[in-house]
């Protein structure tokens, strides 16, 4: 069995950060050794990377992406994404179900899971989508190969919008898995659409898009996904949470007490609606990006553990598709190749410790979900790790994009670290710009 050592590298996981060793064997973490490599250790190995002045990271788990497959595989598909994944750090994706078909019967669960045991460079799991009336289809589902089911109170890409009384009812009462939920009130944002067209007409510039899907849109449909957890005790997930009223619902206590949680994506902590100016249709999400007041508090709320997750809702769309007013430009935008590079990008700013950013990143997510051995660097754990160069910029360029829409709202820009190696199930998936194509991820499997 082929044995890799890691030496040297300064090591941030689980509070610590100081210089250490890890040695790979097979597809696992074999050994961890705190302090300089000693010449015994090295000698054992088959290979030997000096990750002298570098930091080594556990492997990104993002619990929000939009791969596209299938159906949308003209801007997206499960291998391109997970090769942009690997590139950024991100070792292990969650998948999201609207696509064409929607992912809301086993058997289109299945067949996505086929398929990326076919292509995935990274692992990967997928959720089960909701629907008004396939509560059968929800109760099917294994918990142990399964991440959770994907809930739209609020439509957006793909409308799944759920919005029956009697079937949320059922949903939070019924189903024992989490529940992760996009929650934005149609009522609100129809009114609000009504509101600005009538004034100003259809051909809206994007900077009404946080104006008509409304901070109370976000915060009257989250308040109503909280008051259904709470009466049900379901284990409910707050997805791409965008303004500080919503911090409300959450609190600061210890993941592992917690029944209700919530997750900010990195575009909702890196611009702001001072940036509409700017960057036009490139930072139009659902939801929206909203006020500085917002994204200082949502940083505020990642500091205290308040939020438990950063992901991306990586969400590609061809350019073309980004074109239009804020009523016809697609919403979403390719993240997960640059997520780790914005998050320490913050970490030189002064937002996040490089603590804080492996605790939102890797060990919360594998902990919310209860994924198993992955998350942190453990003996035992499947070898998922990020090696990262702090002292080497990384400017982001039509060259280096890779996922398959060919875009970034980052193009242009320059951040003050480089992904180096990722290390999926201790093969060596990227490599200083190259990514090992062949390299397949495994699914991930759940201790619920």
């Amino acid at each position: 069995m082929k044995r890799t050592l890691i030496k040297n590298a300064t090591l941030i996981n689980e509070g610590y950060a100081g210089i250490a060793s890890v040695l790979i064997e097979g597809d696992k973490i074999a050994a961890v050794y705190q302090g300089e490599c000693v010449a015994e250790t090295e000698a054992s190995a088959d290979k030997v990377v000096d990750a002298s002045g570098k930091w080594l990271f556990p492997g990104v788990i993002d619990d929000q992406v939009h791969f596209r497959e299938p159906g949308l595989t003209y801007k997206a598909d499960i291998h391109s994404e997970s090769i942009a994944a690997v590139a950024g750090g991100v070792t292990s994706y969650m998948d999201m179900p609207n696509t064409k078909p929607q992912t809301t019967t086993k058997e289109a669960l299945d067949s996505k899971f086929d398929r990326a045991a076919e292509t995935s460079v990274a692992n990967y799991s997928f959720y089960i989508g909701a629907t008004n009336d396939n509560i059968a289809e929800l109760h099917k589902i294994d918990h142990r190969h399964v991440c959770g089911v994907k809930l739209f109170m609020g439509s957006s890409t793909g409308n799944m919008l759920v919005d029956r009384p009697e079937a949320l009812e059922k949903i939070f009462a019924e189903i024992p898995a989490l529940i992760a939920v996009h929650c934005e009130k149609e009522e609100i944002i129809r009114a609000n659409k009504e509101y600005y067209t009538t004034r100003f007409g259809e051909d809206l510039p994007v900077y009404f898009h946080p104006l008509i899907r409304s901070a109370e849109a976000c915060y009257a449909s989250s308040s109503q996904a909280v008051d259904l957890a709470m009466r049900h005790n379901a284990r409910l997930h707050l997805l791409h949470l965008s303004t500080a009223r919503e911090l409300s619902l959450l609190n600061d206590s210890p993941l592992s007490e917690k029944r209700i949680t919530g997750e900010v994506c990195v575009h909702h902590l890196f611009f702001d609606d001072n940036d509409y100016a700017a960057y036009g249709n490139k930072i139009k999400w659902n939801p929206a990006i909203k006020t500085c007041a917002d994204r200082l508090a949502l940083t505020e709320a990642v500091r205290t553990g308040r939020i438990d997750v950063v992901a991306t809702d990586h969400a590609p769309h061809l350019w073309s598709e980004k074109q239009g007013s804020c009523l016809k430009a697609a919403s979403g935008g390719p993240l997960v190749q640059h997520s780790l590079l914005v998050m320490l990008d913050k970490v030189k700013k002064g937002d996040f410790t490089l603590d804080q950013v492996v605790r939102r990143m890797c060990h919360a997510p594998a902990d919310l979900f209860h994924i198993e051995k992955r998350g942190y660097i453990r003996p035992g754990y499947f070898a998922d790790m990020v090696l990262v160069d702090p002292n080497r910029t990384y400017t982001v360029t039509a060259e280096n994009i890779l996922s398959k829409c060919g875009w970034s709202p980052f193009m242009g820009y320059t951040f003050p670290a480089t992904v180096e190696q990722t290390y999926v199930n201790g093969v060596l998936a990227y490599d200083k710009g190259i990514v090992d194509t062949s390299c397949r991820g495994m699914a991930l499997t759940f201790n619920n």
